[in-house]
């Protein structure tokens, strides 16, 4: 007898989109210094990365959401 043929749609295969981006954790004094020293020398990586989302603590966010509606002093 021959061996029927099996159609392959993909659904063994493990989710892709369910697999997490390994995590690195970074001082908040080292991440500033090199975010301000590759803004200022405007390189290329900032804006490849623009669009990406950062995960922050609650009361980190609150302290910034404060800072960017305060009105610059004269």
């Amino acid at each position: 007898m021959r061996p029927r043929l099996r159609l392959f749609i993909g659904a063994d295969e493990p989710d892709m989109s369910t697999i997490a981006e390994p995590e690195v954790t970074i001082k908040l004094e080292e991440l500033t210094r090199i975010l301000a020293d590759a803004i200022i020398w405007d390189r290329t990586w900032i804006h490849d990365f623009a669009d990406d989302e950062v995960r922050i603590s609650a009361d980190l966010f609150e302290v910034l959401s404060a800072y960017s509606h305060m009105r610059p002093s004269a």
